[in-house]
């Protein structure tokens, strides 16, 4: 099973930009999209359904922003939205589906640079997603737990670490709850199969950075530690270009 993550910044703006083509060439199993902008009754049937795909919405009380959505070839078996507390679920930020040998979190976490209202508020998220799904993970389900985490884990994951020791997306307590959330049993797949520098999913497009590659990596998958085994290969997608982010991807070997 191959599974595809992608922050699009803008799912009507992706389609735009030919998404449904690069779709219909990389051909993954699931596909997770996060920051679609979009409600349901905004996009056509195609695009809530692109060809051979059933798709899964959470989507935001406002419009225009946040969002995720998964489309997936064979229906899972159940999808929930949110994590079960308003004060995050209202902005649409998490579809957790099941596909019975694992489930899967797509998640768009919260931007905290804003100010120290909205850092408060990713810190929060933060916390009650590593109660929910290390919960799952202690009750012997495997689990993955992908998209958008907005904060850069190690030095080895961003251009310029000292410079943004203070800005939100590389501060200590962000990266902190990066290693507490891998102490509860979560492995970030990526780093199993490459451990180079200057591998990056996202870039400041205002300075033309990826151009010149100078990036972050804030896209994750973490798989659970008891189906690690389960994962053949995991990988950036660096030369997908139609957002500010690229796509990454992870290969399953299903039972």
């Amino acid at each position: 099973m191959r599974i595809i993550s992608w922050n699009v910044n803008g799912y009507r703006a992706a389609w735009k930009k030919g998404i449904a083509d690069w779709l219909g060439t990389a051909k993954p199993d699931i596909l997770c999209v996060q920051e679609t902008k979009a409600w349901r009754e905004q996009l056509t049937e195609e695009q809530i359904n692109p060809v051979g795909y059933t798709g899964n919405f959470s989507q935001p009380e406002r419009k225009g922003y946040s969002g995720v959505a998964t489309f997936s070839k064979k229906a899972p078996e159940s999808v929930t939205l949110g994590l079960g507390i308003e004060e995050f679920d209202h902005e649409g930020r998490v579809i957790v589906t099941d596909h019975g040998e694992f489930l899967l979190a797509n998640i768009y976490f919260p931007n905290g640079k804003q100010n120290k209202t909205r850092l408060d508020y990713k810190m929060g998220f933060y916390a009650a997603t590593a109660k929910v799904f290390g919960d799952l993970v202690r009750s012997g389900r495997k689990v993955i737990v992908v998209g958008d985490y907005n904060t850069a884990h190690k030095e080895i994951d961003l251009e310029h670490p000292k410079p943004n020791e203070k800005t939100s997306g590389f501060l200590p307590i962000e990266r902190e709850w990066i290693d507490s959330f891998i102490e509860l049993g979560f492995v970030d797949i990526f780093r199993r199969f490459n451990d180079k520098p200057k591998q990056y999913s996202w870039w400041d497009m205002r300075t033309r950075a990826r151009d010149r590659n100078i990036g972050w990596r804030i896209d994750y998958f973490f798989v659970s530690e008891n189906m690690v085994d389960m994962v053949a290969d995991a990988w950036i997608l660096a030369d997908v270009m139609g957002s500010d982010h690229c796509p990454l991807g992870l290969d399953l070997n299903l039972s």
